[in-house]
């Protein structure tokens, strides 16, 4: 007996022993800065109360519909759920199993001995012994994964809310381009109108005319054009966020007050520092970890296991009249496997997690990268809409002015039509680019909003 539990007691003792793992993080390659410039010269601001800076009741409620109803959130949610159930199987892997028993049994043997009833209840004890953590190894990959799959539910939730406010802002740009080309097609139609009036009095020659109901053509064919895409880009949002759309299409009637600067964003100065505002970034360096233990628990595999049973039971043996009670206990066997011949399966899980392992890594390393590429990108589009918006303002002023010379000068005679639509037409252009560029500036701050990792940490985990 006192040989067992000497036994025992080393076999704890070496558990605590563990085989190599590769490192369980891959050194990063940001770049030493930004080469691209910083909104506001830096200046700080708290991204996870940003969309609150628009002022934009409706925007706030778009994104948490779309949010509640996303699939993609809701796989994000339930991969959470699936991690925690794996992270609790791999860490009772490290505990002793108790299964209570029971059992019956009536039964006639060799004569003389009489027919018995033997009845027994009793307690089963089981426990491997974690002797090159194994079991230790699978419970930090299950935990990694765990904390891997919540940093992906808040990227997810970014992705959303960036998605959402990209096809919001979309649909209000198209609305005032619709705007645009009503107005156009109105003017043009007035044009038109005039010129018919002018033809049948003879004054204007049939050929001018003609052009003019052919510019009114096109206009109405364009602001129909323009209004097919503002439904479609009702449908989208509709289809984002799961609200009714004749409820959405009535709040969208409020109108909408583009924000002149949506609100300060936090850029580090170091990109470094972006690994610890991007929760993809951090899933991936996660899954690095992950992969780590892996190889350590398929490399455990190879080495001797130690397993420890034991059992208490109590029972009632009745034969020839006579109820005698029956109680047993025992611990052990202390039982020592080891491995010899497998055809080469250990050494090829060994194999395939350490490919695992550097595939993760390289994941990791690419994700590092893409990160920094999108915050740059996210800010040389944000300084060239900023650049480009005074002469774009400029433009639209000038060509703006400039028609409304022409026409006049067109309702006095002493301009041709051909003259008046060429300067509509340009000052159309303007007009449509001026809006666009309104557009892209307020996509570019979402789309850094987005690249920030919009306000996560990595403290943060998923509660769901």
């Amino acid at each position: 007996m006192k040989k067992l539990v000497f036994l025992a007691a080393a076999a704890v003792l070496a558990a605590g022993c563990s085989t190599p793992r590769p490192p369980a993080s891959a050194g990063t390659q940001a770049p030493p800065q930004w080469y691209a410039p910083l909104p506001h010269a830096g200046e700080l601001a708290d991204l996870r109360a940003w969309w609150a800076q628009w002022d934009d009741p409706l925007l706030i409620q778009l994104i948490e519909s779309a949010q509640s109803a996303s699939p993609t959130l809701a796989t994000a949610a339930s991969r959470i759920r699936q991690a925690r159930a794996t992270r609790v199987a791999a860490g009772a892997a490290l505990l002793p199993t108790l299964d209570a028993v029971a059992s019956a049994q009536r039964g006639d043997t060799q004569p003389p001995v009489p027919l018995a009833s033997v009845a027994q209840a009793g307690l089963q004890t089981a426990w491997e012994i974690d002797l090159f953590g194994a079991n230790r190894d699978a419970a930090d990959a299950a935990q990694a994964r765990l904390e891997g799959a919540g940093a992906g539910w808040h990227a997810a939730r970014v992705a959303v809310a960036a998605e959402t406010a990209t096809s919001y802002v979309s649909l209000r740009t198209c609305e005032e381009l619709r705007a645009v080309t009503l107005n156009d097609a109105k003017s043009r139609a007035e044009t038109a109108r005039l010129s018919g009036l002018s033809e049948r009095a003879g004054f204007t020659a049939p050929a001018t005319a003609s052009l003019a109901r052919a510019s009114a053509a096109e206009a109405s064919a364009r602001a129909t054009q323009q209004a097919a895409q503002c439904d479609i880009e009702v449908k989208g949002l509709v289809a984002l966020t799961a609200m009714p759309e004749p409820v959405l299409r009535e709040r969208l009637a409020a109108g909408w007050t583009e924000p002149v600067t949506p609100g300060l964003l936090t850029v580090v100065s170091v990109p470094a520092q972006l690994l610890a505002q991007r929760p993809d970034v951090r899933q991936a360096e996660l899954e690095v970890a992950a992969a780590s233990a892996e190889v350590g628990s398929a490399r455990a595999q190879r080495f001797p296991r130690v397993s420890l049973t034991g059992s208490i039971n109590a029972g009632v043996v009745r034969t020839g009249g006579v109820t005698s009670d029956l109680q047993t206990w025992s611990i052990g066997p202390l039982a020592l496997t080891l491995p010899l011949f497998d055809g080469g399966r250990r050494s090829a899980n060994v194999d395939s997690a350490q490919a695992r392992y550097e595939e993760a890594v390289l994941l990791y390393r690419a994700r590092v990268r893409q990160a920094v590429r999108e915050v740059e990108e996210a800010l040389v589009n944000l300084q060239s809409a900023r650049s480009r918006t005074e002469d774009a303002l400029a433009a639209r002023e000038g060509y703006r002015a400039s028609f409304t010379a022409t026409e006049a000068l067109y309702n006095s005679g002493l301009a041709s039509l051909v003259q008046l639509e060429d300067s509509r037409r340009t000052a159309l252009a303007a007009e449509t680019a001026w809006v666009q560029l309104r557009r892209e500036r307020v996509t570019a701050w979402i789309a850094l909003y987005r690249a920030m990792g919009g306000g996560w940490a990595a403290q943060e985990m998923a509660t769901r």
